[in-house]
């Protein structure tokens, strides 16, 4: 089946913003990419592009300011089916996780880092561990 995809992003802003996005399909579906998901900005600004270590296509960008958009959309070939499941998937206490993953648990300045505790408490806090909890 075909799937399109895209986003219409608007900001305004005060002064020159230096942004960073992970908005592009992943590297992992290149091959099903009919149109290209290449990213529009209005006004017209310099758009740099890199490959972080996980494959996503990350852009740099500083917007002017003022109201700012940004948008896309591509078409792709997918399966339709649904994303595997694995409800045996156990889940990890904190200190037995390795090295290596901390890093995904830390703060994001994105987020409203003080509030989301209480929010995830109430909406998951309930759920049995593991897979379901996911």
């Amino acid at each position: 089946m075909k799937l399109q995809v895209g986003y219409d992003f608007r900001y305004q802003c005060i002064q020159p913003t230096p942004m960073l996005f992970v908005l592009n399909i992943h590297s992992e579906r290149s091959a099903d990419i009919i149109v290209p998901d290449h990213m529009v900005s209005d006004p017209v600004v310099p758009i740099a592009t890199y490959r972080d270590a996980f494959g996503n296509w990350c852009s740099r960008l500083v917007a002017p300011p003022g109201e700012f958009r940004l948008s896309s959309t591509a078409l792709l070939n997918d399966s339709g089916l649904r994303d595997e499941v694995h409800p045996e998937a156990r889940q990890h206490a904190v200190q037995d996780l390795p090295d290596d993953t901390l890093q995904f648990l830390l703060p994001s300045r994105y987020c409203e880092t003080e509030l989301l505790p209480d929010i995830a408490w109430n909406l998951f806090g309930g759920t049995p561990e593991g897979w379901a909890r996911v």
